[in-house]
C-alpha cells in the first residue's frame, strides 16, 4: 500500500493560529449538545486543555468523582452537586481547597450529610462566594447559618424546607451578609417575624423575599415594605396574615413588580388593597387559590396600569369579576384561570374582548365553556404564543379549526382530554411555530390529522399522545420525518405503534424522554433502535411493554450511557437484563414493580452495582426478602425507598372505558 506523501502544508494546524478567545467562542456554541464538547476534547492534547479551561459550570454524577473533575477543571465557577445525593464535609473541603478562588455559586439542595464543619471551609476559603442554595437540609442548624454569615459577598441565599433553622439563626445571617438579593425562606417553619424582620433592617438590597408558609403577621411586613429595592415577594401559604392586620398599614410596596399571595385564605380585597396600595409599578399577581374573584376584588387591582400577568388557578370566579378585569385600563399578557370554578362564555369572552394583546392563556378544566368563548378568543387573542384549555369538554370538534385559522403565532397548545379531531390538527398544522402539543385522550385524531402535523409543525420539541387509541405506526413515520429536533414524546397505551414507530422515532437523534408505557406490540428490538439513534435519553418509561426482554437490555446498556430514570415494571425483564443497568452510571431512579423473572438475589446485585440510585420503587413483598443490612447500607449511600403494594393488573381498559370511567368518578 502506497504512502501518503507528507507536504509541509498538510502539518499545518489551522487552530495554531486562533487566539484562545476564539476558540472559548466556538465551544460556547458547542454547549448544547454535550457529546459535541466530549468530541472536541478527545480531538487532541491541546483541544482537551482548552475544553477544560473553557468549562465554568460542573454537575457531577457522584461526589466521588469530584476530585478527579476538579483537578482537570480549574476554572470552574458554578458547581451544581444536585446529582449527588451524599456530600461529606471533606468533600466540601476539598471544594473548597481547589476552587478557592473561582467558585460563585455552589447548589447542595438535593445533598446531605454535611455539616456547619463543611460548610465554614467552603464559606472560608471561597471569598467569591455570590450564591448557595441549601433548600431540604433538613439537619441544617442554627450553627449552621452562623458559619454562613462569613460569606460577606453573598447574594443569593435559598434555605427553602430547613425546618430547623430559627429566628437565631438568620439573625446571624442578616447581621453580616449586608449584600443579599436574593433570599427563599419557603418552609422554613422555625422562622417568624423577628427573623424576616432582621433580614429587612439590615439587607437593603434585597430584591427577592419567598415567605412561603412562614408564621409570620404584618409585624415583620411594616419593615418589609421599607425595602426600597424589593421587587419579587412571595408570601403564599401564609395564613397568619388577614385582613385586619393588613388594614393597620399606611403604606404599600412601591418598588414591587411580581407578587404571590396564593393560598392565603384570609385575605380578600381589602387586605389586598393594603398590599398594594402604592405598587405602580407591579406587572405580575398571582391569586391562586384564594378568596372569590369578585368585582370588588377586582376592582382594588384597577389602579396597578402596569400589570401584565395574573394567575387566579383554582379560585371561584364570578363572571362580574371577570368582566371587571376586562375592564381594566391595564393591558394583560397572560391570564390564567386554571381549575377555576364559575368561568363562563359570557364573563371570559368579554375579559378577551377587552384584552387583545394576550400572549398566555390558561383555561385548563373550564368545563363550562363552549363554542362562543372560543370564537372569541380566536378572533380577538391573535398573537397568543401559549394555550392550554385542558379537559374543556363542552367545547365541539369546529371550535378547534378556528384556532388553526386564527392564531398563527401559536408555540405551545395544551388540548388534552378534549373532542379535537383530525379537521381540527389539519386547522393547527398552519400554527408553523409549535414547539409543544398536548394531545392526551383525544379519542378523535387519527394518523391523518397527525401527519399534517408531522409535514407543518418542523419545530416540534415535546409531543403527548397519551392514550391517543387512532395513533398507529404511519402517523409516527410522519411525525418522525418533519419533527427531527423531536426532545420529549409520549406513546403510552397507543395499542397499536409497533416496533416500526420506534425504528422511525430512533432518526430524532435529540430525544431525552421516551414514554410507550402500554405499547404491547413494541419489543425489544424496537427499543434496540431507540438505544442505538437516541444516545441523548434520559427518561425511559416501557411499563408494561410485556414483550421486552433482556434482549433490549443490552443495546440499552451499551448506547444510552446518559438514562437517569427508568421503569421496566410489567415487562420481561429477568435478572440477566437488570444486571445490564450496572453500566448506567447516570441512573437514578428504578422502577421494577411485578417483574416475574426477578429473584431477590437479582434485585440486590443489581442495587448495589448501580451506584448512584438515590430513588427505587419495588414491591412490598420483596421488602423482607432483601437483607436488611443492604436497605440500610443504600439508604446511607443515598437511596431512598418506595414500598408499593399494588395488585398485578392482568389487563388493560380499552381507552374509551377508561375515559368513561374516569369521569364517573370525577
Amino acid at each position: 500500500m502506497k504512502k501518503q506523501k507528507t507536504t509541509p502544508e498538510s502539518n499545518i494546524n489551522l487552530f495554531d493560529h486562533l487566539s484562545e478567545e476564539l476558540i472559548f467562542l466556538i465551544l460556547d456554541h458547542l454547549k448544547a449538545n454535550p457529546f459535541d464538547l466530549k468530541s472536541f476534547s478527545i480531538v487532541c492534547k491541546s483541544f482537551h486543555k482548552l475544553e477544560s479551561l473553557h468549562r465554568k459550570a460542573l454537575k457531577p454524577l457522584h461526589s466521588k468523582h469530584l476530585p478527579k473533575l476538579l483537578i482537570r477543571y480549574q476554572s470552574i465557577s458554578n458547581l451544581d452537586l444536585t446529582l449527588c445525593p451524599v456530600v461529606s464535609d471533606e468533600c466540601l473541603s476539598f471544594v473548597s481547597s481547589m476552587c478557592s478562588k473561582m467558585l460563585r455559586c455552589i447548589n447542595l439542595s438535593r445533598s446531605r450529610l454535611f455539616s456547619h464543619l463543611g460548610l465554614s471551609s467552603l464559606v472560608k476559603d471561597c471569598c467569591g462566594l455570590v450564591e448557595i442554595d441549601l433548600s431540604n437540609a433538613e439537619d441544617l442548624r442554627d450553627s449552621g447559618l452562623a458559619v454562613l454569615a462569613e460569606a460577606k459577598n453573598l447574594e443569593k441565599l435559598c434555605l427553602a424546607r430547613c425546618k430547623m433553622i430559627t429566628d437565631i439563626g438568620i439573625g446571624c445571617v442578616a447581621v453580616a451578609c449586608r449584600k443579599l438579593r436574593f433570599i427563599s425562606l419557603r418552609w422554613c417553619l422555625g422562622v417568624g417575624d423577628l427573623g424576616v424582620g432582621l433580614i429587612a433592617v439590615k439587607c437593603k438590597e434585597i430584591q427577592s423575599l419567598d415567605l412561603s408558609y412562614l408564621p409570620i403577621t404584618e409585624k415583620c411586613l411594616l419593615q418589609v415594605m421599607k425595602l426600597d429595592c424589593l421587587e419579587h415577594l412571595v408570601l403564599e401559604g401564609c395564613i397568619a396574615i388577614d385582613n385586619d392586620s393588613l388594614a393597620a398599614l399606611k403604606h404599600g410596596f412601591k418598588t414591587l413588580q411580581t407578587l404571590n399571595i396564593s393560598s392565603c385564605e384570609n385575605l380578600n380585597h381589602a387586605g389586598l388593597s393594603s398590599l398594594i396600595n402604592e405598587a405602580k409599578p407591579l406587572r405580575q399577581l398571582i391569586l391562586a387559590y384564594g378568596s372569590t374573584v369578585t368585582p370588588a376584588l377586582a376592582n382594588s387591582l384597577q389602579k396597578c396600569s402596569l400589570l401584565q400577568s395574573i394567575k387566579l388557578d383554582g379560585c371561584q370566579v364570578t363572571c362580574c369579576g371577570l368582566k371587571t378585569i376586562g375592564n381594566w385600563c391595564a393591558s394583560l399578557r397572560e391570564v390564567s384561570l386554571s381549575k377555576c370554578m364559575g368561568v363562563t362564555d359570557e364573563g371570559l369572552s368579554y375579559l378577551v374582548t377587552k384584552h387583545k394583546d394576550l400572549r398566555k392563556l390558561d383555561i385548563t378544566c373550564c368545563r363550562k365553556i363552549t363554542h362562543k368563548s372560543i370564537a372569541q378568543i380566536t378572533n380577538s387573542c391573535t398573537s397568543l404564543t401559549s394555550f392550554r384549555m385542558e379537559s374543556c369538554t363542552l367545547v365541539p370538534r369546529e371550535s378547534y379549526v378556528l384556532i388553526g385559522q386564527r392564531c398563527h403565532f401559536l408555540e405551545e397548545l395544551d388540548l388534552t382530554d378534549n373532542e379535537v379531531d383530525d379537521e381540527g390538527l389539519i386547522s393547527i398544522s398552519r400554527c408553523s411555530k409549535l414547539y409543544s402539543l398536548k394531545l392526551g385522550i383525544c379519542l378523535n385524531i387519527t394518523n391523518q390529522g397527525l401527519s399534517y402535523i408531522g409535514m407543518s409543525c418542523t419545530k416540534l420539541t415535546e409531543l403527548d399522545l397519551y392514550r391517543c387509541a387512532g395513533i398507529s405506526d404511519k402517523g409516527i413515520l410522519a411525525i418522525s420525518d418533519g419533527c427531527t429536533d423531536l426532545q420529549m414524546i409520549n406513546i403510552a397505551y397507543c395499542n397499536a405503534i409497533t416496533d416500526i414507530s420506534l425504528i422511525s422515532l430512533s432518526k430524532c437523534t435529540k430525544i431525552h424522554t421516551f414514554e410507550s408505557r402500554g405499547c404491547r406490540l413494541i419489543t425489544s428490538f424496537g427499543l434496540a433502535a431507540i438505544a442505538v439513534g437516541c444516545k441523548q435519553l434520559t427518561v425511559l418509561d416501557i411499563k408494561k411493554c410485556y414483550l421486552i426482554d433482556d434482549l433490549g437490555m443490552v443495546p440499552l446498556a451499551h448506547f444510552s450511557q446518559n438514562l437517569r430514570q427508568i421503569n421496566l415494571s410489567y415487562s420481561s425483564v429477568t435478572d440477566v437484563g437488570l444486571l445490564t443497568l450496572a453500566s448506567f452510571s447516570c441512573l437514578q431512579s428504578l422502577t421494577i414493580l411485578h417483574l416475574k423473572g426477578l429473584t431477590p438475589s437479582g434485585v440486590g446485585a443489581t442495587l448495589l452495582a448501580c451506584g448512584g440510585l438515590t430513588k427505587v420503587k419495588l414491591h412490598v413483598s420483596i421488602r423482607a426478602l432483601l437483607p436488611r443490612p443492604l436497605i440500610k447500607y443504600l439508604e446511607t449511600r443515598g437511596c431512598s425507598f418506595q414500598w408499593r403494594d399494588k395488585e398485578f393488573q392482568q389487563a388493560e381498559l380499552d381507552p374509551k372505558c377508561w375515559k368513561l370511567g374516569l369521569e364517573n368518578t370525577e
